[in-house]
């Protein structure tokens, strides 16, 4: 399906969808026990921390993405700040994408556990990961299919996702069974700003996806303002529904629950409210999360796969495009994502790929610093996203240390692995191509 001569594809409500499909994929779902189980009744303010120091990271992204309009985001945001550094652009890009595939298995993986979750058969491994492949080539096939297409499929998926878990949030505040007043008298010894803080580093993993939109800059109309209003939009969007819904399980659903049940434990306190009922809505609310999620990564990640390949730091092959649409990138993600999804370890590699987003995310934020008098930049909010984002790298870094310290090392050898790749294709260097072969 070709897009309409003079107009393009995606219009505001398509980036916003594009960036809240990528946020809310299913984070909500996971960092409710971690939460809870660090800090109790204080989970709703780290996770509206977590929203703020998204906030900082996503400024410098608006601003890099409006000057550069660079469909390669990360990547080409770097290798136009750094000109001499193409190799250090090339790391990165590895580290990003490898991140966004390693997302896309867990993403699918969760859809296939609560896709199948209702059913006796549904705890056999082998059949939740054919599931979960079956997903992501059928969204592999909607990327190809068409952009325009894509983009009305992840309108459906996100606002209705959306409605659904405000409608759950609703419903456990409904049936709350205690009050934050409480909540906070018994447990203040557990109160701590370090935890909180840590609790906030950790959580803004969960709003990694609003630089999806950059990447679908030659899709949509009038970037400048476009770029902008998608962005925060969703970040907003995403914030008042995790703050909501956080604040809705502490109410209605006990602590050790939450903690016993980690992703299931809305699925399972909605059950108590509503029975089976609400039991599903959320199962239905997880199984739209997830696939839009899957979506809206697989078309913003292949777009900055296909402009690292046109620079040649990956095969060639996959910069070509048809109809301005990568499909040997969309391939490639997708049989990737496959391959981890049968390989298992997929909750590590997603570690990894959640350090990397807010580190990456630091560099982004130094980079705009470097060029803030072309992207009209605020030096105050420039300096205050290098701050927050650095302290929230060291938080990150120290709680996954302390919590799994053989993650880390499994981690480190992960980026030994892409820096040896990145590196090998580096010893070939090659001119731009501009960003892949049209058809």
């Amino acid at each position: 399906m070709p897009s309409v001569p003079g107009k393009k594809a995606l219009g505001l409500p398509e980036l916003i969808a594009i960036a809240l499909g990528g946020m809310i994929g299913g984070g909500i779902f996971t960092i409710l026990g971690i939460s809870v189980a660090m800090i109790g009744p204080y989970t709703p303010l780290a996770i509206l921390a977590g929203g703020v120091i998204a906030a900082l990271a996503a400024y410098s992204y608006v601003k890099l993405g409006v000057y550069y309009r660079d469909e390669g985001a990360t990547y080409g945001f770097f290798k136009r700040t750094f000109p001499r550094s193409p190799v250090a652009a090339a790391l990165i890009g590895w580290y990003v994408v490898f991140g966004y595939i390693a997302t896309i298995a867990l993403y699918a993986y969760t859809f296939s556990s609560y896709a199948l979750s209702s059913v006796d058969w549904g705890d056999s491994d082998a059949i939740r990961k054919a599931v979960a492949c079956g997903i992501i080539a059928l969204f592999a096939l909607v990327n190809i299919w068409s952009v325009r297409g894509m983009g009305k499929i992840e309108d459906l998926m996100v606002y209705t996702k959306v409605g659904l878990l405000l409608i759950i949030a609703m419903v456990l505040l409904s049936h709350r069974s205690t009050s934050l007043s409480e909540l906070f008298q018994h447990q203040q010894r557990i109160f701590s700003w370090m935890n909180v803080l840590t609790v906030a580093a950790v959580t803004f993993v969960a709003y990694e996806g609003f630089q999806l939109v950059i990447n679908a800059v030659k899709e949509m109309d009038r970037p400048d303002k476009n770029i902008p209003r998608a962005i925060y939009s969703a970040i907003a969007m995403a914030v008042v529904i995790y703050v909501v819904i956080a604040l809705a399980a502490i109410l209605a659903i006990p602590f050790d629950d939450i903690i016993a049940n980690e992703e299931y434990a809305l699925a399972a306190g909605a059950g108590d409210v509503l029975g089976q009922v609400g039991s599903d809505i959320v199962i239905l609310g997880a199984v739209l999360a997830t696939s839009s999620a899957i979506n809206s990564t697989l078309f913003g990640a292949s777009r900055q796969v296909a402009v690292i390949a046109g620079d040649r730091f990956f095969p060639p092959l996959l910069a070509h495009r048809n109809n301005n649409i990568p499909v040997t990138a969309i391939i490639m993600m997708a049989v990737l994502a496959m391959v981890l999804i049968l390989a298992g370890g997929l909750k590590v590699i997603l570690e990894f790929g959640s350090v990397t987003f807010l580190l990456v995310s630091l560099l982004m934020a130094y980079a705009n610093f470097r060029i803030r008098h072309l992207t009209g930049s605020s030096v105050i909010l420039t300096l205050l996203s290098i701050v927050g984002l650095s302290g929230g790298g060291v938080l990150i870094l120290k709680y996954e240390y302390s919590d799994n310290p053989e993650q880390m090392i499994f981690m480190l050898v992960i980026y030994i692995l892409l820096t040896l790749g990145a590196l090998g294709f580096a010893k070939f260097p090659a001119k731009a191509s501009g960003g892949g072969q049209q058809t």
